[in-house]
């Protein structure tokens, strides 16, 4: 073997060369778009339209749902990589929406992939005020300001609903019985902090765990973090679009996790 000759890491199966590092991820990201699309859609029919595919068995359906819960993570990955690497091409679509509402439906959709449980039992439900007694009976709350009730961001939507659908499963999934988000406004900015009663982060980790594949050993937190870009893509999307987040310790037990927008995007020159 020669020097220029890549070598065989042994037990993984990867070489070392320039295959990883040439790779055109945004190319790559469309393609697994569509395969992953089919398998989801394929998943849903054979769950929904039972009476056209055949009845399930109790352990078929599990085995479905987990399948079908895994492809829409694997799709929500897709979605962070591509906000991510679109902010970094100046691509910003921004709108106007209200802030209560746009919290409430993030929180759905984080719930369904942490806490499937909870998520089945709040479908049914019609009112407000059923799934606010749900979710707070599951440890859950939304805390909104009269000034944050009222308010409207003028912002990137997708790449907003990114961000704190991000905060809230990171929450939700080191949470131990408590999550609780609040939401304010102030000085033009909105504010929002995902209270979790969780592990907490150490202070030598509140940097690190923005890190991209970060692995600590000592960093509770990161020990069930999954794919390692969740909190790092948010990290990057706020500063983006012109705020940040931060983490620190809650004062009983737990993490915070503190958002910062302008209202009002600007349009980087």
């Amino acid at each position: 073997m020669t020097e220029d000759q890549p070598i065989q890491k042994q037990g993984d199966g990867i070489v070392d060369g320039n295959f990883f590092r040439d790779i055109d991820v945004a190319f790559l990201v469309h393609e697994l778009k569509d395969p992953i699309a089919v398998i989801e859609t394929a998943l849903r029919m054979i769950l929904e339209k039972q009476d056209k595919y055949g009845a399930l068995t109790p352990r078929q359906q599990r085995t479905l749902d987990r399948a079908l819960r895994n492809s829409k993570k694997a799709r929500s990955l897709l979605a962070d990589l591509l906000e991510v690497g679109r902010s970094d091409g100046g691509c910003f679509q921004c709108c106007h929406f209200k802030v209560a509402g746009m919290v409430d439906r993030v929180l759905l959709e984080a719930l369904e992939y942490a806490d499937a449980g909870l998520w089945e039992k709040l479908q049914p439900l019609d009112s407000d005020d059923q799934r606010e007694s749900l979710l707070e009976q599951g440890g859950i709350r939304i805390i909104c300001s009269e000034t944050a009730l009222q308010a409207q961001l003028c912002q990137d939507e997708a790449k907003f609903r990114q961000i704190l659908g991000n905060l809230i499963k990171n929450g939700l999934r080191h949470r131990r019985r408590r999550l609780e988000i609040d939401v304010d406004c102030r000085a033009g900015n909105l504010l929002v902090e995902v209270i979790d009663d969780g592990p907490g982060v150490e202070k030598e980790n509140r940097e690190l765990i923005f890190e991209r594949y970060t692995r600590l050993k000592e960093c509770a937190i990161l020990s069930r973090t999954g794919h390692g870009l969740g909190l790092a893509g948010a990290r990057i999307l706020a500063r983006r679009l012109g705020g940040d987040i931060i983490v620190k310790g809650h004062r009983e037990a737990g993490a915070v996790f503190c958002l910062t927008l302008p209202l009002s995007f600007e349009q980087p020159i």
